[in-house]
């Protein structure tokens, strides 16, 4: 199991979910020993929370961290899509993107790459949401009181919808989401990194 930053104890001492038993009846991802792998972040040190929906759901991909997936693996779509409005905003500084995996994003930019849902059952995309929900909600509402400076990126409708958990209405950065359905509808070309700069009043290496 992944190291819990001491930051949030307060969180976890409210909360008593059985690990065990949630990777006892399937095939789970992520590993088990990546599910709180957001958590070695102190939530003073957070910048720009990434609110994801859920893990990827097959398997190689999910490792604890939202649209992030392993060195190696092939870049899903929304990330893709991503990567793709950070070289249109941004031409000047020439990014590219080799690989899908944000750890780099996580430790040294300190952007917090979040799920609502920390599993998934393997090819069954949103089954642990309701196991997680009132954590997760908890964790937006803990880092919102916690942090006052930190942008919040929420992408979509779902990723909207927690919108009442954060405090500083301010700190709010909402678009379209990226997957491929929609990014054409509001996504690119929305300027929204600009805007997390903006707002830091800092410029963020967006490469990974």
């Amino acid at each position: 199991m992944n190291y819990i930053n001491e930051s949030w104890i307060p969180l976890f001492n409210k909360h008593n979910i059985n690990i065990d038993e949630i990777y006892a009846q399937n095939i789970v991802y992520p590993p088990k020993e990546d599910i709180y792998k957001v958590f070695e972040m102190n939530v003073n040190d957070i910048q720009i929370v990434l609110l994801g929906q859920d893990p990827y759901h097959n398997p190689n991909q999910a490792h604890g961290l939202s649209f992030s997936v392993p060195l190696g693996t092939k870049i899903p779509p929304s990330l893709r899509n991503i990567f793709k409005e950070l070289q249109i905003e941004f031409p000047e500084r020439k990014y590219t993107f080799n690989s899908g995996n944000l750890e780099r994003w996580f430790y040294e930019e300190k952007i917090f790459l979040l799920n609502a849902s920390l599993t998934v059952t393997e090819n069954k995309p949103s089954s642990h949401m309701n196991i997680w929900k009132n954590f997760t909600n908890d964790v937006i509402k803990y880092i919102s009181d916690n942090n006052d400076k930190c942008i919040f990126i929420l992408l979509g409708n779902f990723a909207k919808s927690k919108e009442v958990f954060i405090r500083n209405k301010d700190n709010i950065i909402n678009c379209t989401h990226p997957s491929p359905l929609s990014a054409s509808h509001g996504f690119f070309n929305s300027n929204i990194f600009k805007l997390v700069e903006q707002k830091l009043n800092k410029e963020i290496n967006w490469e990974n």
